[in-house]
């Protein structure tokens, strides 16, 4: 089992940044693909940001303005969101599935889930 949990959501002004974060616990962190994904009131469940232990994914809609990063040594991955938009506003959720799963990660790929963390974004 592993345990994710989220923090670092909030309200924020388009163009504005969060920094979001999701510490891990439980079986050995550095086995796992870890990944970002968020839903919108009425929308399903969208990928937003994966990465193995050295390279990066991103939707497109994110690319340029998110990072994804990890601390092994911490247990903690993170997602930095910079120039913020109001569609951006959602749930944020963080994933972990198997190795290998990064490169074209979905929500049926991923193991464990985080209790996700508002992010919202006013015009």
């Amino acid at each position: 089992q592993v345990q994710l949990v989220e923090s670092g959501g909030g309200l924020v002004q388009a163009g504005g940044s969060l920094r979001l974060s999701c510490a891990a616990s439980g079986r050995t962190f550095s086995n796992y693909d870890m990944g970002w994904f968020r839903q919108a009131p009425g929308k399903e469940r969208t990928f937003v940001a994966a990465m193995t232990l050295i390279s990066t994914y991103y939707a497109d809609f994110v690319k340029g303005r998110f990072t994804i990063s990890r601390d092994n040594a911490k247990n903690a991955v993170y997602l930095q969101m910079n120039s913020l938009k109001p569609e951006d506003t959602a749930v944020y959720y963080c994933a972990a599935g198997p190795r290998g799963s990064a490169h074209d990660m979905g929500a049926m790929t991923c193991d464990y889930w985080g209790q996700g963390t508002q992010v919202t974004v006013s015009s």
